[in-house]
């Protein structure tokens, strides 16, 4: 089903490419290279599991708790802006 001047699937591949890039960022996020043994915000030591489980570990679970639960804003899907397919 086209929407307005689309055509078939652009809705879907507008869906698809959003999801591909939260994807990207979240992957981005995601900590990498040497973890630590202690918390760098409270200075606890981060349980074993949780470093095997997760090898770029720098905080205990409690903390990063309380960092996910931080507002984060995001950019605009700037292809699926109507701006953008007028140009």
């Amino acid at each position: 089903m086209a929407n307005g001047w689309a055509p078939d699937g652009a809705v879907q591949e507008q869906i698809e490419d959003s999801v591909k890039d939260a994807l990207a960022s979240a992957r981005a996020r995601m900590p990498s290279g040497a973890g630590s043994a202690e918390c760098e915000e409270c200075g606890e030591p981060i349980p074993e599991a949780r470093r095997r489980a997760l090898p770029g570990a720098r905080t205990c679970v409690s903390c990063q708790s309380a960092r996910d639960k931080r507002p984060t804003y995001s950019g605009i899907n700037r292809r699926g802006s109507k701006d953008s397919q007028l140009r």
